[in-house]
């Protein structure tokens, strides 16, 4: 039983890594198809026994993939998600549109383009951290959909900058729920982790990176946009029902990602986290298509040294930003302008695999020479 339930799980994970690359109708209806795949790969799991762990479907399950898309943080004491701000952002758009054309107008006459695409990756990922990947994402996509520039840019400018805002917000617990999990999973001995914590230990290797991205969308700017002096800054209208059914759709997707997490577990768990430190980072790339909370929760422990630890998490935070499943940011900027799975692949994989041999290098080379 146990055979066939690791390869019913691992034929879901390529079916979720495949088929939106080339089944038309998946790809237009990425939120249904993985909700699909994650009610499938958490009823298999709950076929394995695994000795402390709770596995297939439980009230507690239910409860948190209800729940959690309406309640990542508090703000004065009142619950806010994901989907409230998605809601609440698009409707102060819908009623604000004439000032919000005007102010960015403004700010399109005084900067060149380009410098406006380098900020904004930059400060967006640097900000990301404090105001949450949620708020940058929906910035970043507001501001994007604005600019008067083609779509291959646009879509270049957001896959990068979703990298930068992954990356970023992995510097405090208030940044996204991988974080806010990571801090709390080492706040006893021997780490005593604070608000701090991941700041000190990942800002050497974020915030350069940051700024990198940065140069690297203004230079992937400069390359692909046409300069087209007939394209316009709109500030596009929605209807209330396009808005309600994007966030009825980010919930879908929220709710698929927890199923398909916990549906993962029993692999991860037998498979992932006894794999060494080198490995590790490398084989955290299935957070390309997982939820990397899910995955931190199983790898990150007390138990593992420092650079452990910190290999692990570069290699989830770098990896949520090559396919639009990795992370929340990608899901909701893919969904605001239509990103489709194969555009975001053509720019987030490239692109996240040469982070990877970067920091591969950076992280384990000076280990292998003896200079670490």
């Amino acid at each position: 039983m146990e055979l066939w339930v690791n390869l019913g799980l691992l034929a879901i994970f390529l079916s979720v890594l495949l088929l939106p690359f080339r089944v038309k109708l998946i790809e237009h209806n990425l939120e249904v198809f993985l909700f699909a795949c994650g009610v499938v790969a958490l009823t298999l799991s709950g076929f394995m026994k695994i000795p402390g762990e709770t596995t297939g479907w439980s009230t507690m399950i239910i409860t948190e993939a209800l729940l959690s898309p309406l309640n990542i943080t508090r703000v004065l004491g009142i619950p806010i998600g994901i989907v409230q701000i998605v809601l609440l952002v698009g409707l102060f758009i819908y009623f604000f549109y004439h000032w919000l054309q005007g102010a960015i107008l403004g700010i399109i006459d005084r900067f060149p383009l380009a410098y406006i695409v380098f900020l904004l990756i930059v400060i967006l990922g640097l900000v990301s951290s404090i105001i949450s990947a949620i708020l940058a994402a929906i910035i970043l996509v507001e501001i994007v959909n604005t600019l008067p520039v083609v779509r291959k840019a646009k879509v270049e400018i957001v896959v990068v900058s979703c990298f930068s805002i992954g990356l970023g917000a992995g510097l405090t617990p208030l940044g996204e729920p991988l974080t806010t999990i990571v801090v709390s999973k080492l706040s006893g001995v021997p780490y005593h982790a604070g608000f701090l914590f991941l700041f000190d230990k990942l800002a050497f290797y974020i915030i350069p990176c940051v700024i990198a991205l940065g140069f690297i969308g203004f230079f992937l700017f400069r390359r692909s946009h046409t300069g087209d002096t007939t394209l316009e800054c709109i500030v596009e209208r929605e209807s209330l029902s396009d808005i309600v059914i994007r966030a009825v759709k980010v919930y879908l997707f929220i709710m698929a990602l927890i199923f398909l997490g916990e549906g993962f577990k029993p692999l991860i768990l037998q498979y992932i986290i006894g794999i060494p430190s080198e490995g590790l980072f490398w084989v955290n790339m299935v957070s390309a298509v997982l939820d990397n909370a899910t995955l931190a929760a199983a790898e990150i422990g007390p138990a593992l040294s420092l650079r452990q630890i910190t290999s692990a998490l570069l290699g989830l935070l770098i990896a949520g930003g090559i396919l639009i499943p990795g992370n929340i940011p990608n899901i909701i900027a893919a969904n605001k302008l239509g990103i489709t799975s194969k555009e975001w692949a053509q720019i987030g994989i490239p692109l996240g695999l040469a982070l990877m041999v970067v920091f591969f290098f950076i992280l384990f080379i000076p280990v292998y020479l003896g200079l670490a």
